[in-house]
């Protein structure tokens, strides 16, 4: 009994940890009551299901406002929608069994702190290829600025695995464990001599980011969609053409639930061209494109200042539910009103923008770090991150989300200016420090400064590489185990 209540006293401090309650300091520690379980358990199995029971009470904590998605706007209803989003926390739950099975074994031994840290990391880094990623355990350090130092080299990765390395030691002190174990802390410190993150700097260009506060549940008409079209052109003209004093370079459109074709609508094109050429700036909007077959697909075009499209990005990264239905859930109805699933785009597109190059990832792409960094990697000088944050209603998701956003400018050292519906609209220098952002739920816009950057991190230039080390460490510690 006092392991299945240690399980769960992780699973509450690791909630904890994350938005809604923010108590960051908690990240270090949180995971240390799991691991004095597992390593007071002999049983594999019930290893496996300390884990897993921890990771179902962890998911269903921290991402609750999945099944408001699905109940409202996913239109199955709340009882369907807390079956559906039960079955997700009992899936994703499988991570954090997996990595307690490895942990009880690593534990054993003198390099068990750096060997769970590895294979907590190894566990971590799985989520986004097998379904769904969210709060990598490294997200709570994006205000810390000493273990943030680790960020542009091994990614959010290698603050997770400082974490994992604190809790891990504790729980040995906690079980006795023989001083010299714990050694390993010692080469904590030397995270000072690491290059320091950007000071905080004006930026040298400026941009306008427009936030309109589109109803998430309009039932849309020809009339309604002009009228809504011509609204967000008047936002922005109304932005970039009184108060400032340099005008801005680029204006930004987020993702929106509304039917913007621009491809095939004439009128809309005409509303956006005739903008882009009156305020004498490139243009960055969320459209929904089509594929030859008629396929949608997630997109943002880029419009220059002479009325003319120089690029469109196709989202290669899709939300389960919100732009398909994973098989074999058909019964359910996708948040999107698109008919059909979208198709997911092909390529990561660097667009360019006078002397300069631009990417933008498109909401949910936040959460996967080796996937953003190839903006950069291919040149991107200053990154976009347009979302719809409406569909997460008014939950702890949004603060989430900006907080991800926030770990992708400090691991690649660009800023992200960030356009979303209704909020959270942002600013994000290079060290992810937030420098401003619009209130929730209001129709706005922010005119902010930023600077292009053409220095490559080594994260950017090598990916998840820690990640890499972290499993090929697990491994060597799991096979000395079996062979001693």
């Amino acid at each position: 009994m006092l392991n299945w209540i240690l399980a769960l006293v992780s699973a509450a401090l690791l909630v904890l940890t994350f938005p809604r309650f923010h108590i960051v300091w908690f990240a270090p520690v949180a995971l240390t009551p799991l691991l004095i379980a597992l390593a007071r358990e002999a049983r594999p199995l019930r290893r496996f299901l300390l884990g897993w029971a921890s990771g179902v009470v962890y998911w269903f904590g921290v991402c609750y406002w999945i099944q408001f998605v699905l109940a409202f706007h996913g239109g199955v209803g709340n009882v369907v929608g807390w079956a559906l989003f039960l079955l997700f926390c009992v899936a994703k739950a499988l991570h954090m069994g997996a990595f307690a099975l490895l942990a009880g074994i690593l534990i054993r031994r003198w390099w068990a702190v750096p060997a769970v840290a590895a294979a907590w990391v190894a566990v971590e880094v799985t989520h986004g290829p097998l379904g769904f990623a969210w709060m990598a355990l490294g997200n709570a350090g994006i205000d810390m600025g000493i273990p943030l130092r680790l960020a542009p080299i091994t990614g959010v990765y290698g603050l997770s695995f400082v974490f994992m390395m604190m809790a891990t030691a504790l729980a040995l002190a906690v079980l006795g464990r023989p001083r010299r174990q714990l050694l390993w802390l010692a080469l904590l410190p030397l995270l000072i001599l690491l290059p320091a993150m950007p000071p905080s700097e004006s930026g040298h260009d400026t941009a306008l980011l427009a936030q309109p506060n589109i109803s998430e549940t309009e039932e849309w008409t020809a009339e309604s969609v002009d009228r809504m079209q011509r609204e967000q052109v008047a936002l922005t003209a109304r932005g970039a053409l009184t108060g400032t004093e340099t005008p801005p370079s680029i204006v930004v459109w987020p993702e929106v639930p509304a039917p913007l074709y621009y491809y095939e609508d004439p009128r809309f094109r005409n509303y956006v061209d005739t903008l882009a050429r009156t305020i004498h700036a490139y243009l960055l909007i969320g459209i929904v494109a089509h594929r030859s077959d008629g396929a949608p697909l997630n997109s943002a075009v880029l419009v220059s200042p002479e009325g003319v499209p120089i690029s469109r990005y196709d989202k290669v990264n899709l939300v389960p539910f919100g732009e398909f239905v994973p098989w074999p859930l058909g019964f359910a109805t996708k948040i999107s009103t698109e008919t059909g699933d979208f198709a997911a785009g092909q390529r990561v597109v660097v667009s360019p923008v006078g002397d300069h190059k631009v990417g933008a990832f498109i909401c949910y792409e936040s959460v996967f770090p080796n996937f953003v960094r190839k903006f950069a990697a291919g040149g991107a000088q200053v990154l976009f991150n347009i979302s719809n944050d409406g569909w997460f209603g008014k939950s702890a998701a949004r603060q989430q989300h900006l907080d991800i956003v926030r770990m992708r400018a400090a691991e690649n050292r660009r800023w992200i200016l960030r356009a979303t519906n209704d909020g959270i609209t942002a600013t994000i220098d290079p060290a992810g420090r937030l420098r401003g952002d619009l209130p929730l739920y209001m129709e706005g816009t922010s005119y902010t400064g930023f600077s292009y950057i053409s220095e490559r991190t080594l994260y950017t230039r090598w990916g998840d590489w820690f990640a890499v080390v972290c499993a090929t460490i697990a491994l060597m510690g799991l096979v000395a185990e079996w062979v001693g």
